[in-house]
């Protein structure tokens, strides 16, 4: 109703909505709700008690089976700790889909992947506003992690054998402040260059969209640069 005028009014919306299948609502901030013309639209008739009783009987079965109306005693969920939420088993899991989940765009010559007997002795690069900064890795509607349990790009890569340098050349996605000679300095002593660019939630969340899908700031200039 408010942002695209599907409807004109709430109880237009609620009938709308309840007759389209939605039984949750999600008014963050609003002092008058959507849900609460329910009663009314019911009252005129226009949904019926049993529509109303097959909408919410999911939300309470959903609820009971998560425990919240159990005493804590009761709830397997209550004594979830981060010894289980970090177990090695999760931990595997999480490895496996981050694994499954890249997207290799291209590969010329077989640089990828990088193996740790190819790298004695090597000396490997990883510049820029993503490579070392735990607070921009994590999109919208992300978990808060434990610190500990954060890998970025640097410190992942400073497990393999090589000399690993870092420069950051912007300290942020927006990368309006940029040291050309602090990336190139790394890169150009360097075997192998891992370049980390991206936007992050300083540049897009929820409601918050880009124009267009161009790197922010300096950061073409940085991934030149290293490639120059």
């Amino acid at each position: 109703m408010l942002g695209h005028h599907y409807t004109r009014t709430f109880m237009e919306t609620a009938v709308a909505s309840l007759n389209a299948g939605c039984n949750l609502e999600l008014s963050y901030g609003m002092r008058d709700n959507v849900f609460m013309h329910i009663p009314k639209a019911l009252a005129m008739g226009n949904i019926t008690l049993q529509m109303l009783r097959d909408r919410v009987r999911p939300l309470f079965y959903t609820r009971m089976r998560l425990g919240e109306f159990d005493p804590p005693s009761m709830n397997p969920y209550s004594t979830l700790g981060l010894s289980v939420v970090q177990s090695p088993e999760h931990r595997n899991l999480s490895l496996e889909a981050a694994v499954k989940s890249f997207v290799l765009l291209k590969n010329i010559g077989g640089t990828l992947p990088l193996r740790a007997q190819d790298l004695p002795g090597k000396r490997l690069a990883v510049v820029g506003p993503f490579a070392d900064n735990p607070r921009v890795l994590f999109g919208d509607y992300a978990p808060v992690p434990e610190p500990r349990y954060i890998y970025t790009p640097r410190r992942g890569l400073e497990t393999l054998p090589a000399n690993v340098t870092f420069a950051a050349g912007c300290r942020e996605p927006r990368c309006q402040q940029y040291s050309r000679a602090e990336v190139v300095g790394a890169a150009g002593a360097a075997d192998v260059v891992v370049v980390c660019l991206g936007t992050g939630t300083d540049m897009e969340t929820e409601a918050k969209d880009r124009r267009d899908l161009l790197l922010p700031g300096h950061q073409l200039e940085l991934l030149q640069d290293v490639v120059q």
